[in-house]
């Protein structure tokens, strides 16, 4: 009976549930295009991850100790200069792959600029040419570039591979012969390079992408591809782009296979090899299938796939570092052993890499925030090789699953209208649809949308619930109307799940407590003596923005004090989490004021800075008052401390501070500077404080060499060694004039310097106010 006289509902719930969040979708609300790619990354990294190495591609990795290998090797840096080396460097590297069997080689680099010594690009050419090592490297592209002449593509597919005699050249005497440069790096002729850059793209009508460029958001602007040197035009076996291909979150997911600039086709780089090793003289287009030769592999309606990275790189991948590679060929001509396995290169496809940081090709995968960018070359390579790309699973199959999924939850709820059951439904259907994404990824290589589906089968839910609990709870209702004005909404929802008023006891538990005060207030404040109502309405303003960054992390409003704001993160909810969420709450409170002076700034108003103050520690919380008046509040010498870190942040130019505790509770997760050992007024312990500077992996390299010069400067203030200390903040200081705490550790330097403090020194500051 219930099913029968409730069925349109239920239908015309899940119908609406489903047009609602069809609809978030297509316009873009809710976040769901974040969200989705957020649920996609977890679930490629959890469903898919394959930590069994790669038997078919090695890697030859541009790395740190590569780097530093080749300049600190004398032979080497006369010969191959420092980074970027001479192309006679990479005809080594290409010799000795070439000997060792290797099938292909590709470069995930360009060359298009003409050495200052044209004999190195010869060498290069020449060992190409006298191999015929299977050699395929990038081309980019760039909106100044000339565009190329329209021609008739076609791919020729390399002569197979002639690995060459050895000769017994001393690598540390390799000389260069000197050579007319027009000789060796003529003109590019545009036709000819034309010719070698296009690839033959065949497709059912579909438009191939266009090269673009975005200088600006919604501003595109067409890019022709830029020819690499004209001596390699004959001797490379393929050319292809290196484009980056980001998502609108800057992580690369997906790839597109082939591009046009208006007049020629170019596929990208692992097409261009992949073609060769499948005997592919075109890339054809149809439908939902990709033909490259003698294989099929399915993609998108618009011709992309996104990519199976199998885990991130080095579990993936067995790598080597370029400068093993350089000593091999150096000991193989000497007649040594190789040091590397005979068979380490034999039949494998090699791809050659920048992996060291400050090559500054880091890019971001569903894998890892920050990734050597080869680590889109090597999955695409991989994905051709195992015939296994990621589709997206057409767009109706997706909302017929949210439909069916908003259908069942408002059946299930309304039909049995069990509280318990509601919030378990709500609890396991997001991790039910990303199950389904999961498996279907890790099996099928399919990838079925999962917000879109969740958000509907959410609001369904939350319908089918608000109309199983139409008739509000009058008691609920005179209590949040009762104390609605006296405390926080999230402990009047507490006291109304739990049944019961507030009692004028506590309990002991660890917390983070978390100040913040504007700098020059009073000074600030004066701006408004003759307009009082302007001043509230900014504090307003300026109180609204921080605490709602703070409620967003989970934090109890405490109080305001003036301008003060006082937050509690682990109460009266126990978070075990409390320190990093206070931590994050502070950074956002930090960003959230930057958007307010960019603000005033615009409007006139004086500007305006927050210092904040982190300490984590057993407080006693709970309701302290009279029977007429309460405040849920901490109590205990951990607030204390907070406030004084707050207030320390003046004497050491920081704007967030954070306690011994606080540090090692969120350690893993934030970016910090130790600033200084102190002692509180009232204790005789030091302890050690720390500015909090950002989250795990997210400060900038800049600031990440002041941290450590900072470090540095104050290891030798400890041992009272000042003008040294003075030295390293000066040197430092000149490229990070904005820094406080260099400024005030260099001062305190100058300081002892001059008047140098009682012996023996402990380099403990004492905090008196």
């Amino acid at each position: 009976m219930r099913l029968r006289n409730n069925l349109a509902m239920m239908l015309g719930l899940a119908g609406v549930s489903t047009g609602v969040a069809v609809a978030c979708w297509l316009l873009g609300w809710l976040w769901l295009p974040n969200l989705e790619r957020a649920l996609y990354d977890s679930a490629l990294t959890t469903f898919t991850r394959n930590r069994a190495q790669s038997q078919d591609i090695i890697v030859v990795a541009i790395d740190q100790s590569s780097i530093d290998g080749i300049r600190n090797n004398p032979s080497y840096a006369r010969n191959y200069g420092t980074y970027p080396w001479t192309r006679s460097l990479w005809a080594r590297i290409a010799e000795e792959l070439s000997a060792s069997g290797a099938r292909a080689v590709m470069f995930d680099a360009v060359m298009d600029e003409r050495y200052t010594d044209p004999s190195a690009d010869l060498a290069l050419t020449r060992v190409l040419a006298e191999t015929g090592l299977p050699f395929y490297l990038g081309v980019s592209s760039h909106p100044s570039a000339a565009p190329l002449p329209k021609v008739e593509p076609s791919n020729v597919l390399p002569m197979p591979a002639r690995p060459p005699e050895p000769a017994p050249v001393e690598p540390a005497e390799e000389e260069f012969v000197d050579v007319d440069e027009e000789q060796v790096q003529p003109q590019v002729d545009p036709e000819a390079a034309a010719r070698a850059l296009a690839f033959p793209v065949r497709t059912d009508g579909r438009a191939l992408p266009r090269l673009e460029s975005e200088p600006a958001p919604g501003m595109l602007i067409p890019n022709h591809v830029v020819p690499p040197l004209a001596s390699l035009l004959p001797e490379v076996d393929g050319f292809g782009l290196v484009e980056v291909e980001p998502d609108p979150d800057g992580s690369m997911r997906r790839t597109r296979f082939a591009y046009t600039d208006g007049t020629n086709s170019y596929v990208t780089l692992p097409v261009a090899l992949a073609a060769d090793l499948f005997g592919a003289q075109e890339l054809e287009f149809s439908g939902r299938k990709m033909r490259l030769g003698s294989r099929e592999f399915a993609v998108n309606p618009d011709g992309s796939a996104e990519l199976d990275y199998g885990g991130p790189l080095h579990e993936r991948f067995h790598v080597v570092p370029l400068v093993a590679v350089l000593d091999a060929w150096v000991q193989r001509s000497q007649g040594k052993p190789r040091g590397l396995s005979a068979d380490l290169f034999r039949n494998k496809v090699v791809v050659i890499g920048g992996t060291a940081v400050g090559l500054g090709d880091n890019k971001a995968t569903p894998f890892a925030a920050t990734t050597p960018g080869v680590s889109k070359q090597l999955a695409v390579v991989e994905n051709f090789l195992a015939g296994r790309f990621i589709i997206e699973s057409p767009v109706w199959v997706s909302v017929l699953f949210a439909l069916g999924l908003s259908l069942v939850s408002a059946v299930a709820l309304m039909m049995l209208r069990r509280p318990a059951l509601e919030l378990l439904w709500l609890l396991g259907l997001v991790p039910f649809v990303f199950l389904m994404m999961g498996l279907l990824l890790a099996f099928q290589r399919v990838h079925l949308l999962t917000a879109l589906p969740a958000i509907a089968g959410m609001l369904s839910s939350m319908g089918a619930a608000a109309l199983n609990h139409f008739s509000a709870n009058r008691e609920a209702a005179f209590i949040r109307q009762a104390f609605s004005r006296y405390m926080e909404p999230k402990l009047i929802e507490q006291m109304v799940e739990e049944n019961q008023l507030p009692k004028l006891d506590g309990e002991e538990r660890e917390i983070t407590a978390f100040f913040s005060d504007i700098r020059g207030f009073s000074t600030f404040s004066e701006r408004f003596k003759e307009d009082p109502r302007a001043l509230v309405r900014v504090l307003n303003m300026y109180l609204t923005r921080v605490s709602s960054s703070l409620l967003r992390e989970g934090g109890c409003l405490d109080k305001y004090i003036g301008d003060a704001v006082v937050c509690l993160f682990g109460a009266p909810f126990g978070h075990s989490d409390h320190a990093v969420r206070a931590c994050r709450g502070a950074l956002a409170a930090k960003a959230e004021v930057d958007r307010l002076r960019a603000e005033f700034r615009r409007d006139g108003l004086p500007d305006v800075y927050t210092r904040i103050g982190l300490n984590s520690a057993k407080l006693f919380v709970g309701n302290f008052g009279s029977e007429q008046l309460f405040d849920y509040t901490a109590i205990g010498d951990g607030m204390n401390l907070a406030a004084r870190l707050e207030g320390a942040n003046k004497a050491y130019g920081s704007l967030i501070m954070i306690g011994p505790r606080t540090y090692e509770l969120a350690r893993d997760f934030i970016e910090v500077r130790e600033l200084d050992q102190v002692r509180v007024a009232g204790k005789t312990e030091a302890v050690t404080v720390y500015e909090l500077l950002a989250l795990k992996g997210q400060l900038p390299v800049g600031k990440r060499e002041t941290v450590a010069r900072y470090h540095d400067a104050l290891a030798l203030y400890r041992q009272a060694r000042f003008a040294e200390a003075a030295a390293v903040l000066e040197t430092q200081r000149a490229r990070d004039p904005e820094d406080g705490p260099l400024a005030a550790l260099l001062a305190r330097c100058r300081k002892y310097e001059q008047t140098p403090p009682p012996l023996p020194f402990d380099g403990v500051a004492n905090l008196d106010k």
